[in-house]
């Protein structure tokens, strides 16, 4: 019996591409091991031509591999670039680029980060499908593509087979959110330790949008936060966390939502939520304890709030991802590369904090776009 073959992570390197966010899936990707040590993925990259490739900084990079080794991925990432020409501009492609493109398998898990999503809107892939983009491009992408549901708030959506990711950072998140829905909680988060970046990130792009008018000096509730995943399993009352902070209700809420995007009690149910889910991976704690640990105080609460955040059951979920992890590793054959995963959610993730995780992607929809309309 050979080892199983890794799931394969193909990236695509267009001219203009941002360096930094070329490197993201080979980072993130890249540190991901399972229990023994042995890495979870493989990660190449190719271009539209092998040969060197012109980014947006003062240096190319030399790429090895052209666009046939779309035809052998798992996994298709495509980073942004500043020169996508029709892509960005007519919604387009270009004949070279839809020749790229038609390599890529049925059932193929499409990711993009930041303006990437041009070219897989441009494609056809993201048509009615949800999506997101820069905040500072999100007008533009919706004018240009009027079939996909684009919601400009959001760090990334997981619309099952085809995920995308707001500006630069924000590749970061969703990579992990890949590696949490492929491998669990305990995987992604060694990926975050060892990358020095936070597991998951509160609340969407609205944060990061500069505002007209300067805000005024404040405290912020960083530190009500870290007090209260320190008491997750204690109840944790509104009036009691603003009095501590000197502040009224609404405003303790006002600032709260101003900086995590959700309110006191969304972060906190995501909070335990995320405590839980490591719970069910890590232990065999049954589920009265775990739902006294994560705060949530009976099995049926537990059940209610796991359900409606990951999409699944606390049993399911902890048979998905111990069963997962407790496996031998498989033959080659038909289903070799291919990542156990956990069920899809019923909705597009709305942050990375904590996202819920996604299914093995359904079936691809073809494309009618990958046909060109100009040269």
């Amino acid at each position: 019996m050979s080892p199983a073959r890794l799931h394969r992570v193909v990236v695509l390197a267009l001219v203009g591409l941002l360096p930094f966010e070329l490197g993201i899936p080979h980072r993130i990707f890249g540190r991901a091991k399972d229990p023994a040590g042995r890495p979870l993925y493989e990660i190449l990259t190719c271009a539209l031509a092998a040969g060197p490739v012109r980014t947006d900084a003062d240096f190319a990079i030399q790429v090895e591999h052209g666009p046939e080794l779309l035809a052998t991925a798992d996994t298709v990432v495509v980073p942004a670039s500043y020169e996508l020409g029709p892509v960005h501009e007519e919604g387009r492609l270009t004949g070279e680029l839809a020749a790229a493109l038609a390599h890529i398998r049925p059932g193929t898990r499409l990711v993009s980060i930041c303006t990437g999503g041009y070219v897989l809107a441009a494609a056809g892939y993201l048509d009615g499908r949800p999506a997101t983009t820069h905040w500072a491009s999100a007008e533009h992408f919706q004018r240009l593509f009027p079939a996909v549901r684009v919601d400009p708030d959001v760090l990334y959506t997981d619309d099952g087979d085809v995920l995308t990711s707001a500006g630069v950072a924000s590749g970061i998140d969703l990579c992990l959110h890949i590696v949490r829905r492929d491998h669990g909680a305990v995987v992604a988060n060694d990926v975050a330790r060892r990358t020095v970046v936070p597991p998951h990130r509160d609340g969407g792009q609205a944060q990061f949008v500069t505002r007209p008018v300067p805000q005024e000096q404040r405290a912020g509730t960083t530190a009500a936060r870290a007090r209260m995943l320190d008491r997750l399993h204690e109840p944790l009352r509104l009036t009691d966390l603003a009095r501590q902070e000197a502040v009224s209700v609404r405003t303790f809420t006002r600032r709260f939502r101003e900086e995590c995007g959700l309110s006191p009690g969304e972060w906190i149910t995501r909070q335990r939520v995320e405590r839980a889910r490591q719970l069910l991976e890590r232990t065999d704690l049954p589920m009265e304890h775990v739902a006294r640990d994560a705060g949530f105080g009976t099995a049926q609460s537990l059940r209610k709030h796991v359900q409606a955040v990951l999409g699944v059951s606390p049993t399911a979920y902890r048979r998905t991802f111990r069963a997962s992890r407790d496996a031998p590793p498989a033959p080659d054959g038909p289903s070799a590369g291919r990542v156990r995963t956990a069920p899809r959610p019923r909705s597009p993730t709305r942050t990375a904090a904590p996202p819920p995780d996604g299914s093995a992607p359904s079936p691809s929809r073809t494309p009618a776009a990958l046909r060109p309309t100009g040269p």
